[in-house]
């Protein structure tokens, strides 16, 4: 069976760093890149995490790509959740030594789609500047692009997502809220899209077992050492495991479709509300819906147990 060809591109962000090794380790996927943004921190912090997760799990032949510092038209808004002192739950892996591809994520973005044109999906994983700026710079990618798996939105379709916000409005999630533009552009792009929005996302039933506890203490690889200890900084926060792992459901879902159910639904970006700003706003009327919102997938419901089995073997592996 040929690998499913991605390109990932994410703001690690311990989520993200461990979105990483997912995808590295999982025999189903092909990791032609991985491009940095700003989103859970700055730029010069994320496209560093990511070079450090490649060496940690032995990938430096996958080019890393830094990109975009700010959103496309507004400033940079201050996350209100931590990631620890390094962005990565304070694991403070080494600095890395592999190179910083000399194309920006936007070109590595757009030149990797082009060459895997009609075979290649974007796993999405932060704000999508990155994505946005890509399809105006090259337009024409967008019908070489298979398909699109974003952690992105809320939908109010259970009580954990507000319950969960992760935007600084009441019901926003972050990736959106950080650039709300730049998501406009990218659900509108007509590219297949699948929103794993915090509806599945940060579900409390994602969180490790004792047994899976246990199993990384007993592991030597680094990458259940990070866990551990990402796992430990939340706790002492007040938050519970499934922090540390919200963006791996992007990359579950890459490797096995039958993790998520989803919904076709229409929805619109909010771009300019005070309290509102960077919802994913679901119209699911029966009546007298606006046919002029883009269709997308949403995530609807998680087999929660079968995604976390999928994430132990690959971080045990």
């Amino acid at each position: 069976m040929d690998k499913k060809k991605i390109i990932l591109d994410c703001d690690p962000g311990m989520d993200d760093s461990m979105a990483i090794v997912m995808a590295c380790k999982s025999e189903k996927l092909d990791v032609k890149a991985i491009t940095t943004v700003n989103g859970n921190y700055p730029v010069e912090v994320t496209y560093v995490n990511a070079r450090k997760v490649l060496e940690m799990v032995g990938r430096t032949d996958i080019p890393v790509g830094k990109g975009m510092g700010i959103p496309m038209v507004r400033d940079v808004p201050k996350d209100p959740f931590t990631h620890g002192k390094d962005g990565q739950a304070e694991n403070f892996l080494p600095e890395p030594k592999m190179p910083l591809s000399e194309k920006h994520a936007v070109d590595l973005i757009i030149d990797t789609v082009k060459e895997n044109a009609g075979d290649i999906y974007l796993i999405v994983t932060g704000p999508m500047t990155n994505i946005a700026m890509a399809m105006r710079k090259a337009p024409e990618i967008k019908d070489m692009i298979s398909g699109i798996y974003a952690i992105s939105g809320a939908f109010g379709l259970n009580k954990y997502a507000f319950a969960n916000a992760t935007g600084d409005t009441p019901q926003s999630e972050w990736n959106v809220y950080v650039d709300p533009e730049a998501a406009e552009i990218v659900y509108n792009s007509g590219v297949k899209l699948v929103a794993l929005g915090l509806d599945v996302a940060t579900h409390f039933d994602v969180n490790l077992t004792d047994s899976d506890m246990e199993a990384l203490k007993n592991s030597n690889n680094k990458e259940s050492k990070f866990l551990l200890q990402a796992i430990s900084f939340v706790n002492g926060r007040g938050f519970e495991a499934y922090c540390t792992v919200i963006d791996c459901m992007a990359v579950g879902y890459a490797i096995d479709p039958t993790l998520v159910e989803t919904i076709t639904g229409r929805v619109g970006i909010e771009t300019e509300g005070k309290l509102t700003l960077g919802n994913t706003v679901l119209d699911s009327r029966h009546h007298h819906v606006w046919e002029n919102l883009p269709e997308i997938e949403i995530g609807a419901k998680a087999d929660c147990g079968r995604f976390l089995n999928l994430l132990m073997d690959l971080v045990l592996a």
